[in-house]
């Protein structure tokens, strides 16, 4: 009798659903922006809740946005560090860490944000994830479609920059700006709406969603209609976090770390800033300035010496920037979002 009751015993532990037996865990994502704008509610959040499906619930992701947990600059230490267990970052945010995906931001290289993001990845993956970014795990690039200058008076050739002060997206832009003599004034996308209304800045290099996202249309109704440059944030991982999971629930955040992810992460973002330019095309009391070919020719001419800088910077910390820009560029080739 006692043997067939350990022998019941273990058919009945068999007989348990995998489901009840699996790893069930939750990870804290922090990110930097209102819940309800687009990166966030197109983009953010549909990866997430997509990572909960795929892995029949036993992953749950709980979204702390806007700033909750920490400032927009902190969020790579605070993934790294295991703070979060995921965050969302702008590399730009920290002038200087990241001289590799740095290329990303210069002006003029991409023109396409959904393939860009693929290409990005793919890229940055082979030539500069490891070597930046190894302490933490690189999931997806999420850029949004390619932004541009938005400001109080018209603006269309870089000569207008000179003498102005200028919110950039992220620290290569900030060169641009001062390279053009104007004055960056570098805060965090949330705080760009009061440094306009303030005075402290007249102009702001963003996407066009951000118009509307921001509540920017009063503060700076001039738009420069061209595509200008790419601020790709990265969705990392803390290494124990993702470590200390199960097989099964690796396989799930590795499916939705990949290039493809990145794409269909973007798409969200595209679609809400392609929107956006629509509804201030539509609006008379927005105006979008078309530069003539000279004026874009000035423009790409003056951005010129930021690829030197990036050269330089890449170069010191004893990088192979012939062979890593050469990568980039045909990465974006051949994925149709060369500029």
């Amino acid at each position: 009798m006692k043997t067939f009751k350990i022998a019941l015993g273990a058919t009945l532990l068999l007989a348990v659903p995998a489901t009840a037996m699996a790893q069930e865990v939750t990870l804290r994502l922090s990110h930097w922006i209102p819940a309800s704008i687009s990166p966030a509610s197109k983009g953010i959040e549909p990866w997430a809740k997509d990572v909960e499906a795929a892995s029949d619930g036993r992953i749950s992701i709980q979204i702390f946005p806007a700033q909750q947990l920490g400032k927009a600059p902190d969020h790579y230490d605070m993934a790294k560090q295991g703070i979060v267990d995921l965050a969302w970052v702008n590399p730009g945010y920290t002038a200087g860490r990241f001289p590799i995906y740095s290329l990303t931001e210069v002006p003029f290289m991409a023109d396409d944000s959904v393939k860009g993001a693929k290409a990005i990845h793919e890229w940055y993956m082979e030539y500069g994830a490891e070597q930046e970014m190894g302490d933490v795990k690189v999931c997806f690039i999420h850029p949004h479609a390619p932004g541009t200058l938005h400001s109080k008076e018209k603006i269309t050739a870089p000569e207008g920059i000179k003498g102005k002060n200028i919110r950039p997206a992220h620290a290569t832009m900030a060169r641009f700006v001062s390279l053009l003599g104007g004055g960056p004034v570098q805060v965090p996308a949330p705080e760009v709406r009061e440094a306009l209304s303030r005075g402290t800045a007249e102009a702001v290099t963003f996407p066009w969603g951000s118009m509307y996202d921001f509540k920017l249309t009063d503060e700076v109704p001039e738009h420069l209609d061209m595509p200008f440059y790419l601020s790709a944030q990265v969705m990392i991982m803390n290494k124990n976090s993702y470590d200390s999971l199960s097989d099964e629930n690796k396989a799930v955040i590795d499916d939705h770390c990949t290039p493809e992810w990145s794409s269909k992460v973007a798409q969200g973002w595209f679609d809400d800033d392609m929107a956006a330019r629509d509804k201030l095309i539509a609006d008379p009391e927005q105006t979008l300035n078309t530069p003539t070919e000279e004026e874009v020719a000035a423009w790409r001419d003056a951005a010129a010496p930021l690829v030197d800088e990036w050269r330089a910077a890449v170069e010191a910390k004893g990088g192979d920037a012939d062979a890593i820009l050469e990568g980039y560029t045909q990465s974006l080739e051949a994925n149709d979002a060369r500029y």
